[in-house]
């Protein structure tokens, strides 16, 4: 069954289980909400990270795993259920994505220690899958004509959530028990799940025994990834040359060879590299990774700035509430911005859209220049940067999805959500260390100089360049899918 009404037949090798019907836009209204729920996780801890040590009698060290577990679960599982996605369905994966989502906020509400609070947010960590899955069921359920606006539109979910996540858990920190937060999660998971097991059709599958899951190739990039993103995000605070940190970062390359000839020789790979090695999904992957290093680091510097004491001389000395607030119109714009992007990739090609985006992530952080010294100047940048974002962010699953056939659409998509994820992970090492390494000293206390923060930014600025300029080398002008037959 199709969204639209209209009958569609489903690609040869595949069939369609059976599953509610929706209008077009009930069915982006309810996959654009998942998204924005899942990325509420990311940002739901950030008011209380300074405050866990206390409420859970840990140390700083281990309050900081309740951010890392996440970060970790999120790139590990996200492939996973993009490849279950195209074997038993999207809108199934998408049901089974609500359950860590629900189950680990209801961990973190009733959290005494540590150890049960990085659980619940591994668990969270899980259903981060759900935007990659919701943007992948779009190419089975909506009519070619509202594809590109769809997409777009749910591919910028995760920057909507995060820019209104961290006003609304700084308020309900600062004015409510910090246990409401996980309780209003959980409930908004459950939601979430009724939302989609009510409205979400489901989308085609392969034949019974033409489709087999690739353990193997699963448990291999989950170490590789494991090695790699607990190296690069734990490496400050174990030292860069810690034999803990050398050992994963020499570890990950080795298991990644190793994870790619068995790929290479699976009948069934749960990352078809043939396919990734296709140059328009390999620069596409390539330009993900650089647009995620360079998006994040206004994420980390800005909100700092807004943070820091009036008596260091560029600090803003805005409460963690207010620094939600005055970085919450970013998040609105991206939402204005996405269908506008959607029509540009329609006119020019999604390659032309993605390079736009760096372009103006990139003007965005050479404004910071000469804004950075007021809270208006700062909300300036973060509605340019995240402008650029919104664009990127919606021409990416445009660029995967016309290259890949119909049958990898949501691994292909959740290994692209990798990448990105790769680029961010880079982009808060490469800036840590850069802020660690510039310090003033006011009152007693070490904090980032302002050098160290415009270094960060320009640092952004120049991958954000790098970016657009891999876009424009993406092969052909490559537009949506406006069939939903497979390729295969």
């Amino acid at each position: 069954m199709a969204a639209s009404g209209a009958a569609v037949r489903p690609a040869r090798g595949v069939h369609r289980a059976s599953g509610p019907t929706a209008r077009p836009g009930t069915i982006v209204g309810v996959l654009a909400t998942a998204g924005i729920v899942a990325a509420l996780m990311q940002t739901l801890v950030v008011p209380l990270i300074g405050e866990l040590p206390t409420l859970l009698h840990t140390t700083a060290s281990n309050a900081s795993w309740a951010v890392t577990a996440t970060l970790l679960a999120g790139a590990v599982t996200t492939p996973v259920t993009g490849r279950l996605g195209d074997l038993y369905g999207k809108r199934r994966m998408l049901l089974a994505c609500c359950v860590p989502l629900a189950l680990g906020s209801v961990l973190c509400a009733v959290a005494g220690s540590i150890t049960l609070m990085i659980t619940g947010r591994f668990l969270q960590g899980m259903g981060m899958g759900v935007v990659a899955l919701g943007v992948s069921a779009l190419r089975d359920l909506m009519p070619p004509e509202r594809l590109g606006s769809s997409v777009a539109l749910i591919s910028s979910s995760l920057g909507i959530g995060g820019a209104f996540g961290l006003p609304i858990a700084a308020a309900v920190a600062e004015h409510a028990n910090w246990r409401g937060l996980f309780w209003a999660a959980a409930a908004l998971s459950a939601l979430v799940g009724l939302l989609i097991w009510l409205f979400i059709p489901a989308s085609p599958t392969p034949a019974r025994g033409e489709g087999r899951f690739d353990l193997v190739g699963a448990l291999g990039l989950g170490a590789g990834l494991v090695c790699l993103l607990l190296g690069v995000s734990k490496g400050a605070d174990w030292g860069w040359t810690s034999p803990a940190t050398l050992g994963l970062l020499l570890t990950a390359p080795l298991v990644f060879l190793v994870w790619g000839r068995w790929e290479l020789r699976s009948t069934t790979p749960l990352v078809d590299l043939r396919v990734t090695a296709n140059p328009q999904i390999l620069m596409t992957n390539v330009a993900s990774i650089v647009i995620g290093l360079a998006m994040y680091a206004s994420a980390l510097i800005i909100p700092q700035l807004l943070q820091l004491p009036k008596a260091t001389g560029y600090g803003l000395g805005q409460s963690m509430q207010a620094t939600g607030l005055w970085m919450a119109p970013a998040g609105l714009m991206m939402m204005l911005v996405s269908p506008l992007g959607a029509k540009l990739s329609a006119a020019r090609g999604p390659k032309v859209t993605l390079s736009l985006g760096g372009l103006v992530i990139a003007v965005g952080y050479g404004s910071f220049l000469a804004l950075s010294g007021s809270t208006w100047g700062l909300l300036v940048v973060t509605v340019i940067c995240n402008t650029g974002v919104a664009l990127a962010y919606g021409a990416m699953p445009a660029l995967i999805m016309s290259g890949v056939p119909q049958s990898e659409t949501a691994s292909a998509n959740s290994f692209n959500t990798l990448m990105r994820s790769v680029g961010t992970s880079i982009s808060a090492a490469v800036v840590g260390v850069v802020l660690a390494h510039t310090t003033v000293q006011t009152g007693g206390y070490n904090f980032p100089s302002e050098n160290g923060f415009r270094t960060g930014m320009l640092l952004g600025c120049a991958a954000a360049l790098l970016a657009g300029v891999i876009a424009l080398l993406i092969p052909g002008r490559q537009g949506m899918p406006t069939s939903r037959k497979s390729r295969q």
